[in-house]
């Protein structure tokens, strides 16, 4: 019996084209993996929008009731549909994730069939050549038909080894078998994920559709009562002025407290420690904790046009931080507090001193603290104002000043 070379070539080519081929399905998981981890953030940035979003409609959902056109309702209003386009965008792109998965695993599921069939043609070629061989008793013949001992060692070690590529062939097309069940089920599960995706995207937006509407029937009911606009944002003006008074008035007073090195310093002369107290305040710019447990700015740091009245510009020295009713207010950073001070038409504020920074807490119904306390981050100062004759409004002021400079606090608190 003559060794069938042409055979045993042919499997161990198909071997050598598995192995490429495995390598390839093992860098395609290898990228998959990288993509995973690509829409786990995406998914997390989405969960994140979609809390937000919640919030808002739990700070609308207590005005509700006796709910009437505000410029802090269209504030929130516009948040609210800014957030719902976040997360119709963040949809989309986890629908674009899913499709280039969904992609992927049909081309895993072609390249494993292929694979499949090809081992399979193969092993049915051995099948019937080892049967054919089989019957006529070749096997033993071919042994036993060898020259000397170490030729019929050698056939046999040949043949155990011709036995052992058929079981090889046999285990390789279960794992083929398997890996394409896996590659359908996966498939299937991202179809389905998809198609929940695209539902969603539908209802967000419906209700970005609605809040729109709201939007504008309360900007409509605004335009009609620009006379009470106007006497508002002078009442308005003339409580920030007196504040703002009341600020520079601190910082005169605190930089008259030590002793000056020379007449031409300017600023606050610091004592080691408030130096590096103002340091570490420094370092810890975009980190800050919000002075609320949780809220949304609903009116910017600086000059911008009032979102009713035309040609009339707003100048807020601070933040407006529109939050729940009962909310309370809390320091950003350890430091002392320089004075409580009544604002008529604004409440109380709170200024605390962090070296050289001042941070400004005001309208507050009721303060926890006094003028020479330290207090620490995120220590409760002051419950803030529940305006009930305003659709239940909770507005935190804060302002953060360096010394006579102010600062936009947005660029200090980190993203919530």
């Amino acid at each position: 019996m003559s060794v069938d070379n042409g055979n045993i070539l042919s499997v161990e080519y198909t071997i050598l084209r598995l192995s490429k081929l495995i390598g390839i399905i093992l860098f395609v998981c290898l990228v998959s993996n990288v993509f995973g981890q690509s829409l786990e953030e995406l998914r997390k940035r989405k969960e994140k929008t979609a809390s937000e979003i919640e919030y808002i409609n739990n700070l609308l959902k207590e005005t509700n009731n006796n709910a009437k056109a505000s410029l802090n309702r269209l504030s929130v209003l516009e948040r609210q549909i800014k957030l719902q386009d976040i997360l119709i965008n963040n949809i989309t792109g986890e629908i674009g994730y899913l499709d280039a998965s969904i992609n992927q695993n049909i081309k895993r599921i072609d390249s494993l069939s292929i694979a499949l069939q090809t081992v399979k043609n193969k092993y049915a070629a051995m099948i019937r050549y080892a049967n054919r061989n089989q019957n006529n008793n070749n096997q033993l013949l071919f042994i036993l038909s060898a020259s000397d001992f170490n030729q019929a060692y050698k056939r046999f070690i040949y043949l155990r080894q011709y036995a052992d590529y058929r079981r090889k062939q046999a285990e390789k097309i279960y794992e083929f078998k398997s890996s394409i069940s896996e590659q359908l089920s996966e498939f299937n599960i991202r179809k389905d994920e998809k198609q929940r995706l695209l539902t969603s995207k539908v209802n967000q937006t419906v209700i970005i559709e609605q809040r729109k509407k709201q939007q504008k029937d309360v900007y409509s009911e605004l335009k009609q009562k620009e006379k009470d606009l106007n006497k508002k944002l002078e009442s308005q003006k003339k409580t920030e002025l007196r504040l703002q008074q009341e600020i520079e008035r601190v910082i005169a007073d605190e930089a008259k407290k030590v002793n000056r090195k020379s007449s031409r310093e300017k600023g606050f002369v610091l004592t080691s420690e408030e130096k590096v107290l103002s340091g570490d305040f420094s370092n810890n710019r975009g980190k800050f904790p919000w002075p609320v447990l949780r809220g949304l700015i609903t009116d910017h740091f600086g000059e911008h046009p009032h979102p009713v009245l035309k040609y009339v510009v707003v100048r807020n020295a601070g933040v407006d931080i529109t939050t729940q009713a009962n909310a309370k207010a809390r320091s950003i950073f350890k430091g002392e507090v320089t004075k409580v001070v009544a604002i008529p038409g604004g409440n109380i504020a709170v200024i605390i001193r962090h070296g050289n920074y001042l941070t400004v807490y005001s309208n507050l119904s009721e303060v926890f603290v006094k003028a020479g306390q330290q207090v620490e981050g995120k220590e409760e100062i002051g419950n803030i104002f529940t305006d009930k004759n305003d659709e239940n409004k909770t507005v935190l002021k804060f302002q953060l000043w360096r010394e006579n400079t102010k600062l936009d606090p947005e660029e200090w608190l980190r993203q919530m």
